[in-house]
């Protein structure tokens, strides 16, 4: 597995997600000659009668983009009074609701809805907030926390503080404020720099100063990062995750490793992030139902082709053979196609 994260040949160009243009790289599209008023139609009749037609409620979410998806949902409203996210929730259940429902909803609410229910109840499942966190940009993380806001009533920040502590609370909450630089242009001395600071705060000294580490993979545009990773193999022979792995433990090291697997490849960090869902005994439907539909349709279908290249098996053969019933089968919507 580390052969992936240890080419840095072609880092410096390659394509990033963070600078999406939404819809490019996603499977889920604008369905084009969209009427509402007709999917409304459909759905009130698939939740109404005896038994629900799930097929029909799969054939019309998992193919109309999220702003088509918010258009039903008003319309819906406007058409009986009710709200079609709880028709949803009445009708059916288990993983196939909490997927259905994650469709209906907002992509910023998604987000802060998943980011609350990390932090609910005893203990904190960090590994939910690493993942948002890590993996999204300035905007969406100002769109989460403004969702979070309205939802909550309480900032996230605030919530936040409570949850987390230490070094991974530092660093949770410098992204949780959305500081990236977003600049493109790449200074290469200060690439260097870094590079440098990095490898004297860690493989050069006993003990490792971790707030260094923070302070420049939480603030610098992904460009320059990228820049930086390239200079650290230089300085130091090793990668930075190489070096961090060997320094750090706990949440920390999954963060600031989850942060430079971001910087490298969104995409196919997602597809990891997939495979532990689905491999082993169980299958962690949360991370499986997050990751599907909060990439659908910004880079689900790199994800799909780092899956390939990963797993020599494709995205929608490991949801066939990990998942069943109407919730795999919306999911295998979502994934697209055969790879």
């Amino acid at each position: 597995m580390a052969s992936l994260w240890d080419d840095l040949e072609s880092l410096a160009d390659a394509p990033s997600s963070f600078t999406a243009v939404a819809g490019e790289r996603g499977t889920v599209k604008n369905k084009t000659d969209f009427k509402p008023a007709e999917d409304v139609v459909a759905l009130r009749k698939a939740v109404e009668g005896l038994g629900t037609t799930e097929k029909t409620l799969i054939d019309v979410l998992a193919h109309r983009s999220s702003e088509q998806r918010q258009v039903i949902c008003k319309t819906y409203l406007e058409a009986t009074n009710r709200k079609l996210v709880d028709d949803l929730k009445g009708d059916t259940h288990g993983n196939f609701e909490r997927l259905l429902v994650a469709l209906v909803t907002p992509p910023a609410l998604f987000d802060a809805q998943e980011i609350e229910r990390a932090m609910k109840g005893a203990g904190t499942q960090k590994s939910v907030l690493i993942e948002i966190f890590a993996s999204r940009t300035n905007k969406q993380i100002q769109a989460l926390a403004e969702a979070y806001l309205n939802e909550t009533e309480r900032k996230l920040t605030y919530d936040l503080k409570r949850e987390v502590s230490g070094q991974f609370g530092t660093a949770i909450l410098m992204l949780a404020e959305g500081q990236r630089d977003e600049s493109s242009a790449v200074d290469a001395e200060k690439a260097k720099e870094d590079a440098k600071a990095l490898y004297d705060a860690g493989e050069k000294k006993w003990g490792t100063d971790e707030s260094k580490f923070i302070e420049i993979l939480c603030k610098r545009s992904i460009p320059q990062l990228r820049q930086m990773l390239i200079d650290y193999k230089n300085i130091s022979g090793k990668t930075l995750q190489q070096s961090i792995e060997g320094e750090m433990s706990g949440a920390l090291e999954d963060l600031l490793v989850a942060i430079v697997k971001c910087v490298k490849n969104v995409p196919a960090y997602f597809a990891e992030r997939l495979q532990e869902s689905m491999k082993g005994a169980g299958t962690d439907e949360a991370t499986l139902t997050r990751i599907m539909v909060s990439r659908s349709e910004i880079d689900l279908m790199d994800i799909r082709a780092e899956f390939k290249k990963l797993y020599e098996h494709s995205l929608h053969s490991a949801i066939e053979s990990d998942v069943s019933d109407s919730y795999g089968d919306c999911l295998k919507m979502i994934c697209g196609g055969e790879d």
